[in-house]
């Protein structure tokens, strides 16, 4: 059974806690409600939820600041969301000095609070991820972490649970770099084989007649140079599990006999006459579309058939966004501990960088930009290399039918705390209004490179607009459409001055 967050709601006003109450119930949240800071910071100790919703401004020998640190002080990593009424600016600012995760003002839009919510939930499990970093950083023989929470990182996680405690063959498909050898590894220490021996081979890295040597080892005299015995990886694996790495580039006639260990568990070693019976799970992970190289007459169906039996597919970076903050702490911290130097925050400008580019090399790429940002000990250099990359909203822009219809804006719908209210029917006719181009840039001041990043810029901003008039201002929907979160399309908006942008 999936867990449910359970979110604790505080408001003096009992209507306002239940509406919020059975709002939440109505997203499917678990929602628990309070009216005073006292009973709250009692409630929030005994049930622990995983995030809250309060006003700060409440009567009592307690007020909603002092719950708030109270909350900070059991577990500072709580998301707590303020709600504000008007004119209560000052103490909005305190609260966000306590920790509060984000504020939202009365009356809201139904919409945001779940967008937010969403977004707070999101970084709780961030923070836990960060926390289970700073773990296996310090227990390094600890197996490692396999990130992110989106729905294909959720199945993945679910398969490595299910198929772990089993001896079956695996197949890891995915891009270079999407950190196929984590998942090997993950499913080799959450198995019983885990205190025997985990053997990688890279198939791709051995010509055939060396890659064969390697696997299955060679008898003395078998080739020259080979002046004495020498076992194979299978041998070094027996009783534990050997991970193949790129099964897709092994030659054809090799395939046959890789083949014949998974039947039959043995082998012949080169120059050998007597079979060679060995205990080992196979796990193997490739970067090429195997049923292709099939008919195409490169890959045995019946090895495939043999290495498919469970199939994880690792989606590439670019397609699991929210696992880049949590990767970058990861490796920030790992190569400040190896290589002696101190621990660097990513400014907020190079993240924005990291989660806009489209991530070629996926977690590879980011491991060794990260690296080097800790070698050294400045960010400029990835700035450089990362800003000429073309960003992912942009990318998706150019690719946009220059023909495509825009759909004509519609306010932003207010909805009121009780009552929403439907959105006006956008005017038929109404032309949609684009953003007005840059000023153009003086000649012989700015480099190729900045009048690229401008035109993305741009780009962006003009896919940006489009997509809110498509979907009638509704900023949530917008986000998804993106594939960005709720608080990055805030800011995006705001830095691209659409917020202020006058609507038909």
């Amino acid at each position: 059974m999936s867990h449910k967050p359970q979110i604790m709601v505080v408001d003096d006003d009992p209507a306002i806690c239940e509406f919020l109450r059975m709002f939440l119930d109505g997203l499917g949240y678990r929602a628990i409600a309070v009216n005073n800071a006292e009973q709250a910071v009692e409630l929030y100790n005994a049930s622990r939820p995983d995030a809250v919703i309060m006003d700060v401004i409440m009567p009592g020998s307690m007020d909603g600041l002092g719950a708030l640190a109270a909350f900070k002080k059991i577990d500072r990593e709580v998301p707590v969301i303020v709600i504000s009424g008007q004119g209560r600016t000052a103490t909005v600012v305190q609260a966000m000095k306590l920790g509060a995760f984000d504020f939202i003002g009365k009356p809201f839009d139904e919409a945001d609070l779940e967008a937010l919510l969403a977004d707070a939930l999101r970084q709780r499990r961030f923070n836990r991820d960060v926390s289970m970093v700073r773990n296996g950083l310090q227990h390094p023989n600890s197996h490692p972490m396999v990130f992110g929470d989106s729905a294909e990182m959720r199945e993945v996680k679910e398969l490595i649970e299910r198929v772990a405690g089993t001896d079956v063959t695996v197949l890891i498909r995915g891009e270079s770099g999407t950190g196929k050898e984590l998942v090997a590894r993950a499913l080799y220490a959450s198995s019983h084989r885990r205190d025997k021996p985990f053997v990688k081979v890279n198939c791709a890295a051995l010509p055939t007649e060396l890659l064969e040597s390697e696997l299955f080892g060679f008898e003395r005299g078998a080739f020259t140079g080979a002046i004495q015995q020498k076992p194979g990886k299978f041998e070094f694996a027996n009783k534990g599990t050997i991970f193949l790495d790129e099964i897709g580039d092994m030659s054809y006639p090799l395939q046959a006999k890789l083949l014949q260990v998974l039947q039959d568990h043995e082998f012949t070693r080169l120059g050998g006459k007597q079979d060679i019976r060995v205990d080992v799970r196979v796990i193997a992970a490739t970067n090429k579309d195997l049923q292709q190289a099939c008919a195409d007459g490169q890959f045995r169906d019946d090895l495939f058939f043999r290495l498919n039996v469970v199939s994880i597919d690792l989606p590439p970076l670019r397609e699991r966004r929210d696992e880049i903050p949590v990767l970058t702490e990861y490796f920030l911290r790992k190569y400040s501990a190896e290589y002696n130097r101190p621990h660097l925050d990513v400014s907020p400008d190079t993240m924005q960088l990291f989660m806009d580019y489209a991530w070629p090399g996926n977690i590879r790429e980011l491991q060794n930009l990260v690296r080097r940002i800790v070698v050294l000990g400045t960010e400029s250099p990835v700035r450089k290399e990362i800003g000429l990359g073309f960003p992912v909203a942009a990318r998706r822009a150019s690719l946009s039918p220059a023909s495509e219809a825009v759909v004509p804006a519609a306010p932003p719908p207010s909805a009121h705390l009780y009552a929403p209210v439907a959105a006006a029917p956008a005017p038929a006719a109404a032309p949609a209004s684009a953003p007005a181009p840059a000023a153009a840039p003086d000649e012989g001041s700015t480099s190729l490179k900045d009048i690229s990043r401008i035109a993305a810029r741009e780009a962006e901003k003009v896919l940006i607009l489009r997509m809110l008039q498509q979907t009638r201002w509704n900023r949530k929907e917008t986000a998804q459409i993106l594939g960005i979160s709720y608080k990055a399309l805030l800011y995006k908006i705001k830095d691209a001055g659409l917020d202020k942008a006058p609507t038909p």
